[in-house]
């Protein structure tokens, strides 16, 4: 595979030549945008949201490693987007690696790269695509951490004892924790519900995924009883001219964020000694886990997390065959 080795090599008939010097005090953003012109990543931004339907965060993500590279490379001599080689690609990574950068942070910022560099060339910007054989580490697969099911039940126990000193807030936490672990959704699915996208009678909840992508997930009884407190007793609380639709609100009457979901559940959490420190992304683990360890098919998982390649459902056997394993250890005499 081609590696991500720090290299002088450059690729081309000639070497570039020298950059012109920045005037003094200069930021650094001017050299980069000698190589990645500010129109050029700012259509970039619009295909990533318009034409890709990738997310904020995604967007932001890929516009700061390109505009890293497009800085590193102006830095090497590179004189504009069209002198871009792929030794220059390698070396840029080579030296990320060499300083320290994880393997997940180099592999994310090339596929960036190649995504930049790939549009780039399809739109006419570029003549040829320098990123064709750049390659990136892999990344390791690293399990996550889940709840055992006893530890997801105390979670939820903790959350109802708290609220049943009527705090509207106390109230909606426990209705975030049963509907997180019930569900498995993100929390961004979470904080993006509306009012009128949970459907209690069929104990039903409408998620806008990833990619805008709309699908359907069931809950349970206990999630539906802790919604309907919430809806009837916590949320009038504290609903305001300024709550909308939203369906879980903060104590200011706005559409609670995804920062105070990761709150309450690393708070409730702690009062678990044994239990992993996780947050809302745990409680998705921890139900796709406890499905699948419960019967569930790899399929149904599949569609209930909203995942589009069933690449990513497997890990969660992984945890199982784990866990399994774990416990053949302890049992089994000849383990």
């Amino acid at each position: 595979m081609d590696g991500v080795s720090p290299s002088s090599e450059r690729q081309g008939p000639t070497p570039h030549a020298p950059a012109p010097a920045a005037g003094a005090g200069a930021p650094a953003a001017d050299a980069g945008a000698r190589v990645v012109p500010d129109d050029v990543l700012d259509a970039f931004a619009r295909h990533l949201s318009a034409e890709r339907n990738r997310s904020e965060h995604t967007v932001r993500a890929y516009l700061g490693d390109v505009s890293a590279m497009a800085e590193a490379l102006a830095a090497a001599g590179v004189g504009g987007l069209g002198d871009i080689t792929l030794g220059d690609l390698r070396s840029w990574l080579g030296e990320q690696a060499a300083a320290g950068a994880a393997p997940s942070t180099i592999a994310r910022r090339s596929a960036a790269v190649r995504t930049f560099l790939r549009w780039a060339r399809r739109t006419g910007r570029i003549s040829s695509d320098p990123a064709l054989r750049l390659g990136a580490p892999r990344k390791g697969r690293t399990l996550p951490g889940v709840l055992k099911p006893g530890e997801a039940d105390q979670l939820m126990d903790l959350a109802a004892v708290a609220a049943d000193d009527a705090d509207p807030v106390h109230v909606r936490n426990r209705a975030i924790l049963e509907l997180l672990y019930a569900s498995g959704m993100r929390v961004g699915e979470l904080t993006g519900l509306d009012v009128d996208d949970v459907d209690l009678p069929g104990r039903v909840a409408r998620v806008l995924g990833k990619g805008a992508k709309e699908r359907t997930v069931p809950f349970g009884a206990p999630a539906a009883e802790a919604l309907t407190a919430w809806l009837d007793q916590g949320r009038p609380q504290l609903a305001t001219a300024e709550s909308g639709p939203a369906l879980f609100l903060g104590r200011r009457g706005k559409r609670v964020d995804q920062r105070q979901v990761r709150t309450v559940v690393h708070d409730l959490l702690a009062h678990l000694p044994d239990a992993a420190d996780l947050g809302p992304h745990g409680l998705r683990h921890s139900a796709a886990t406890h499905l699948l360890e419960g019967g569930a098919g790899l399929r149904t998982v599949q569609e209930l997390l909203g995942h589009t390649s069933l690449a990513t459902t497997q890990i969660y056997t992984h945890v199982s065959v784990d866990r399994l394993r774990a416990a053949y250890r302890q049992a089994h005499p000849r383990a």
